[in-house]
């Protein structure tokens, strides 16, 4: 009865770390998650909100350019 005690003993601090490490690689996931998910849509406003109204002012642009011409010319 002695040995289970003693086992018991030393198998507690080894669970609480092991519990503790659990934690820590859990939260660590989490923040890793959020990080990607920043980045993400950090590159969805970049790629395609910037871009996207890049390309429709320079179509605008250039439709605005070609209506000035025909109306210059008459």
């Amino acid at each position: 009865m002695a040995d289970v005690t003693e086992v018991s003993k030393v198998i507690a601090p080894v669970n609480l770390q092991s519990q503790a490490d659990a934690e820590l690689d859990r939260q660590l996931r989490e923040l890793k998650f959020r990080q990607e998910l920043r980045k993400d849509w950090i590159l969805f406003i970049v790629r395609d909100v910037v871009m996207f109204s890049a390309a429709i002012a320079f179509v605008f642009a250039i439709c605005g350019y070609c209506l000035f011409t025909l109306i210059s010319r008459h």
